[in-house]
């Protein structure tokens, strides 16, 4: 799908100036082009009209560019866009050059034709494995969507993305053996049950064992508050008390003296 639009072009670039343009009610915006980057201003119309549209970011965008020299045109893609998550305004977006005659890639929702499969009328369950699919093709060949349809599915079968039915020219990137859809056998009641038994109600992950002892708020600033030992000193073995040091010194004997020998009787 493709779509015109009206932006211009800025010279000036920061934060303070984006600021301004969303004071203004403006988007500020980025074309990445393949020889230039330009500064953008954009309408929140326009952009709000593209990601609500079928084709979404997908969308092929035939730009008009006016300028104080005149007014050129470029082709181009939204790549990406940053969203104000308390007001859902959108603060800035991202625009790349294409060209209608490069292939580029992009990445397509999967749909599912309407209807109810065979396995799931048996009492299978469908199970939607993969959402998107990774393609390469022309800009001019994007579809909005690719479409399986599971109504032949019985239980326990699926469709690959080798499976898949594309038109010429697209080529899918995503790994051939993946399942894209597929029905599955429901869990019985007995193993339901079984599953439920297993796990006892309340039982909670094990608590990690505790390494060290953790200090307290006013330990961690005394701690951090002690003076540094003086120079030259060396600091004591880990794991050896100051007791144990004086007991060790106590039970020294004074060097030049030995022991006396017991009188044999």
């Amino acid at each position: 799908m493709q779509f015109d639009m009206k932006v211009a072009s800025r010279d000036k670039v920061g934060k303070g100036v984006a600021r301004t343009l969303r004071r203004e009610g403006k988007i500020p915006g980025i074309l990445y082009g393949q020889k230039e980057c330009l500064a953008l201003t954009l309408e929140p119309t326009e952009v709000r009209r593209i990601l609500h549209s079928e084709s979404g970011s997908n969308s092929v965008l035939n730009l008009k560019i006016s300028s104080g020299k005149g007014e050129t045109k470029r082709t181009a893609m939204l790549r990406d866009y940053q969203v104000d998550p308390i007001s859902g305004a959108i603060l800035h977006a991202d625009l790349f050059e294409v060209a209608m005659d490069k292939s580029v890639r992009v990445r397509v929702p999967v749909a599912v034709t309407e209807g109810t499969p065979v396995g799931v009328a048996e009492g299978g369950v469908l199970q939607h494995n993969l959402r998107e699919l990774h393609i390469e093709c022309l800009p001019g060949q994007i579809p909005a969507s690719i479409v399986v349809d599971p109504s032949l599915l019985r239980v326990n079968q699926g469709i690959h993305v080798k499976e898949v039915p594309i038109t010429s020219g697209i080529r899918i990137l995503d790994d051939p053996d993946m399942m894209v859809v597929s029905i599955v056998a429901p869990i019985s009641e007995a193993k339901l049950e079984a599953l439920l038994a297993a796990t006892p109600v309340g039982a909670g992950p094990a608590a990690p064992e505790v390494i060290g002892k953790k200090l307290g708020e006013g330990e961690e600033e005394e701690a951090a508050a002690a003076p540094a030992g003086k120079a030259g000193a060396k600091p004591a073995a880990a794991g050896v008390a100051p007791e144990a040091k004086e007991e060790k010194k106590e039970g020294k004997e004074p060097k030049g003296k030995e022991p006396k020998a017991e009188k044999k009787k």
